[in-house]
């Protein structure tokens, strides 16, 4: 089956551009397009898709707000969000992700890289590109007074603790797989455990914790 995606992006070529990328795709299919924020609520409310794909900033409601309306921690049944962006050093990024966005993506990203993230966020895996994913987290927590993140109750395990450093890092299943030598079931129980522990929502929350804690820095 398909990914059904939806575009939202107040630039028409913009908007043009990523949806032929889309939908060159084999196993995407672009189900609908917005030029605001509010018209992207609307129809992402409708269509359900499985991933939208969002500009961070739009007139009306900015891709902020939009995330928070599909994905944010109010929502019974939350969407898949991806914010797409000109700024790889903007807070509003950061705003996104805590809105309940699975990541983001650059807009000078290639058509493979784009692809990549839809089908991550289709599945909840990858976040973003690590590099940048690193380097935003990193960047903000800097910047940012240190906040008093509550510890979970459950104490986590040595493997979580290692699983938890590299999904703030950025790392797809396969690559934790990989790395620490343990199975595909295995990181996604571990993962799974991660955000009963922590009241996380996703694996970005998940990144967001690690670098509030100070587990992670850049």
């Amino acid at each position: 089956m398909s990914i059904r995606v939806l575009v939202a992006d107040d630039q028409e070529i913009v908007r043009t551009g990523l949806s032929m990328i889309l939908d060159a795709q084999p196993d995407i299919q672009v189900v609908g397009v917005a030029a605001d924020g509010r018209e992207a609520v609307r129809l992402a409310l409708a269509l359900r898709p499985d991933v939208c794909l969002l500009d961070i900033r739009m007139p009306g409601i900015d891709g902020i707000e939009a995330t928070r309306r599909l994905a944010g921690p109010t929502v019974d049944a939350p969407l898949a969000v991806v914010v797409i962006t000109t700024f790889d050093h903007d807070d509003y990024v950061y705003g996104a992700l805590k809105a309940g966005a699975r990541g983001f993506l650059l807009k000078d990203a290639g058509p493979d890289l784009l692809a990549q993230a839809i089908r991550a966020a289709a599945k909840g895996d990858a976040l973003v590109a690590p590099s940048v994913t690193a380097r935003l987290l990193s960047a903000f927590a800097a910047s940012q007074p240190t906040p008093q993140r509550t510890q979970p109750s459950d104490a986590l395990t040595a493997r979580e603790e290692e699983v938890l450093l590299t999904v703030a890092r950025g790392r797809t299943n396969a690559e934790i797989a990989d790395e620490l030598q343990i199975s595909l079931s295995t990181v996604k129980a571990h993962i799974a455990s991660l955000m009963t522990k922590l009241g996380a929502r996703n694996r970005v929350e998940i990144a967001i914790w690690a670098y509030e804690t100070g587990r992670v820095r850049g």
